[in-house]
């Protein structure tokens, strides 16, 4: 391409970026470099506050007087806001700008953490659990889309979504050892504490490094749209979250899993016929996005459960307590956290389908052998380590390929919409893929270890199939055609587009 003085200017590879008046600026990689480890680090805190919560229920429940039925609301609460607004969250971001939407994701985060620091009993709980969920899907869809804004496809990219992996790792491991021994230490109100401190250090961090760019040029919003989505995800998330307490074939799931996908009827419908949609029709009309959307899914629905099996198996039959159960899954957590940062060269020499191809045929492998290792009498050396290993390899691999697909020909405009659909689908996967594989371990399963072990075996296989499925479909991804190829975008410095 050539420049506004007609001079060539290199393409946009995510190693540098235009200035404002077309013109190649000099690389800011330290201020590049910072604002990535910044948005990596939201990941973190997500990923790490989902982790510390888990370890420190059952103390809640001590101290609050809450039964497994108030615990699991604890935890339900956060996942039921969270996959409901993140696509909300996505287009949002686009309207008001990428950095303000963050900044205040990151101001409901603490303000809710710090509710639930000070909360007397479990309802008060389960509702700040709820306003972090608000909090973290305006936050995650926010710092995935101005990821993209930094990072344009290409090489960059798949190295910022590698750190994105990373820190992901990263979390789960922080998350289960710090929720330990700060409830050990300082009680289970500290974990909520640690949210606010570290919400707060992010947001200040933000305000130096992230420009306020990044806003749409489309100002029109779509309210019924917005009401309609965010109302179907909200009740099919309720729905599938309390399918283990009500049944799948109860009341209150058919309810509300039916309103849920008559509302998301009704917003397909919307979107078709209003000037300015939350989800453009010509979006999900991009087959690479389309199917490497449903591809993230399938992903979630086989490795989210995964790890909730893996550290139940630990306890329930190997009979280790809670912590030590949690950092049996540590092995496979700094595999990933090693081998995160090297998928772009993988992308590289592979190409993306391949490379994504084979992420998933590893995931299937090593659930597969993590299935048939499992034994009443087992050890975590002699069942869980050595799949466990190989689960580290694919993930990463599962995670920047289907992410890099959903996101390579979203336009600089469309960046939180990318960012709000990858996010939504992961949500849902994992809810589902959880909701699913729970029940299949659980069925009629009668009590001792054989017969729990045959359960976790038979949900990890099922997983398996979830895997396999998806590396069947990948081998048909249509190669992406990057948005930066049809029309190259004008940046600032750090942190998005020029308004």
């Amino acid at each position: 391409m050539t420049s506004a003085d007609g001079n060539a200017a290199p393409e946009p590879d995510g190693n540098s970026s235009p200035a404002p008046d077309g013109n190649a600026a000099p690389d800011k990689a330290p201020s590049r470099t910072a604002a990535l480890v910044l948005l990596a680090s939201t990941q973190l805190l997500l990923i790490m506050d989902t982790a510390i919560i888990n370890v420190a229920l059952p103390s809640v429940g001590d101290d609050l007087g809450s039964g497994s039925a108030g615990l699991s609301w604890v935890a339900n609460a956060y996942l039921i806001t969270f996959g409901g607004l993140l696509l909300l969250g996505g287009r949002t971001a686009d309207l008001l700008g990428h950095r303000a939407l963050y900044l205040g994701g990151l101001g409901v985060l603490a303000a809710a953490s710090a509710g639930g620091g000070l909360a007397q009993n479990a309802g008060a709980l389960v509702a700040a659990r709820a306003a972090q969920g608000v909090g973290a899907a305006l936050a995650a869809a926010a710092a995935f889309a101005l990821l993209l804004h930094l990072f344009p496809d290409g090489p960059g990219r798949h190295k910022a979504l590698g750190a994105f992996a990373a820190m992901g790792g990263l979390g789960g491991v922080l998350g289960t050892v710090l929720g330990g021994v700060l409830t050990d230490l300082l009680g289970w109100r500290s974990t909520f504490w640690l949210n606010v401190l570290v919400a707060l250090v992010l947001g200040g961090a933000a305000l130096r490094l992230l420009n306020r760019g990044g806003r749409s040029a489309v100002r029109g919003f779509d309210i019924g749209g917005a009401l309609t989505a965010t109302g179907g995800l909200g009740l099919l998330a309720y729905a599938l979250v309390g399918a283990g307490e009500a049944g799948w074939t109860g009341t209150r799931t058919l309810a509300a899993g039916g309103a849920g996908l008559l509302l998301l009827a009704a917003f397909a419908v919307i979107e078709s016929r209003v000037a300015h949609p939350l989800v453009p029709p010509a979006a999900l009309k991009r087959s690479a996005q389309r199917d490497a959307n449903v591809l993230s899914a399938l992903a979630q629905m086989a490795l989210f459960p995964m790890f909730f099996l893996v550290s139940l198996y630990l306890q329930s039959v190997l009979e280790q307590s809670a912590l030590t159960g949690g950092l049996g899954l540590l092995p496979l957590s700094l595999v990933v956290v090693a081998v995160a940062p090297h998928t772009g060269r993988v992308i590289a020499r592979l190409g993306l389908r391949r490379a994504m191809t084979l992420g998933f045929g590893l995931l299937f492998a090593g659930l597969v052998w993590l299935a048939l290792a499992l034994a009443p009498d087992g050890t975590f050396f002699t069942t869980v380590l050595a799949p466990s290993l190989v689960i580290g390899v694919a993930l990463p691999l599962v995670m920047v390929t289907t992410n890099v697909a959903a996101t390579a020909e979203a336009t600089p405009e469309e960046t939180g919409l990318a960012s709000g659909l990858i996010n939504t689908s992961q949500q849902f996967g994992s809810v589902l893929g959880l909701a699913l594989l729970v029940a299949v371990a659980t069925a009629g399963t009668p009590a001792g270890a054989g017969a729990e072990t045959a359960g976790f075996r038979s949900a990890l296989l099922v997983g398996a199939a979830f895997a396999a499925l998806a590396a069947l479909l990948s081998g048909r991804l249509r190669q992406p055609v990057p948005a930066t190829a049809k029309a190259p975008p004008r940046r600032d410095r750090v942190g998005g587009a020029v308004e």
